[in-house]
């Protein structure tokens, strides 16, 4: 029987710890690396072959979008599974536009994990159950949302807005120029109506993407 090769990737060791006791009694999928932040992964499927790539969306390093970005220029076919505890369904969309095949809280059933992996490996699309329900309800509701009028990397940027970060940090974290950083953060506040990295937080705070 051929397994299927996982590398896991999240930045705390009992996660990854829990994935591996979850999916070693499972005959067809073996976990063949982990990496505890983006830049140890990309390294890593850059010299390897997994045919599933488990990851959190809230790495130290790389943000989650940007990774799934990366992973997809080093080999279009990879196939993303995130596995977060971000259960906004606008990270959902995100996450899926930018190339992650399947997308899954860490609040689910553990059983489901060994589910979405198998069906991720045959190339089809994996959202449980919960998720999708809420995607098409929302879809619906929020529709005119303003966030859907930032692009992937300014809803991305608009995130660790929201969390405190400033332009220089910003920059850093995602690699990017601080001019490019700071365009970035002049759009959004535009297109969003805010004035203030203020503004930012309380529209974040309205739409459930960080909690008080």
């Amino acid at each position: 029987m051929k397994k299927i090769k996982v590398i896991l990737v999240d930045d705390h060791a009992v996660v990854r710890a829990g994935y591996k006791i979850l999916l070693k009694d499972i005959d067809d999928i073996e976990v063949a690396a982990e990496a505890e932040n983006g830049n140890e992964a990309i390294e890593l499927i850059k010299n390897n072959k997994y045919d599933v790539i488990v990851t959190d969306m809230s790495l130290p390093d790389i943000g989650g979008i940007d990774l799934i970005r990366k992973i997809k220029t080093i080999n279009s076919d990879s196939k993303i599974l995130v596995v977060t505890m971000h259960e906004e369904v606008v990270y959902v969309e995100q996450a899926l536009h930018s190339g992650a095949m399947g997308y899954m809280t860490k609040s689910a059933d553990p059983q489901l994990l060994s589910k979405a992996i198998r069906q991720i490996s045959r190339g089809k699309k994996y959202i449980d159950d919960e998720l999708q329900q809420r995607m098409t309800y929302e879809g619906s509701r929020d529709k005119d949302s303003i966030l859907s009028r930032l692009s992937t990397r300014e809803f991305e940027i608009f995130c660790l807005l929201a969390e405190g970060l400033n332009t220089n940090e910003i920059s850093k974290k995602l690699n990017i120029s601080y001019k490019t950083s700071a365009n970035y953060s002049t759009n959004i506040k535009s297109k969003l109506g805010a004035t203030t990295v203020a503004d930012v937080a309380r529209i974040a705070i309205r739409y459930n993407i960080i909690k008080v």
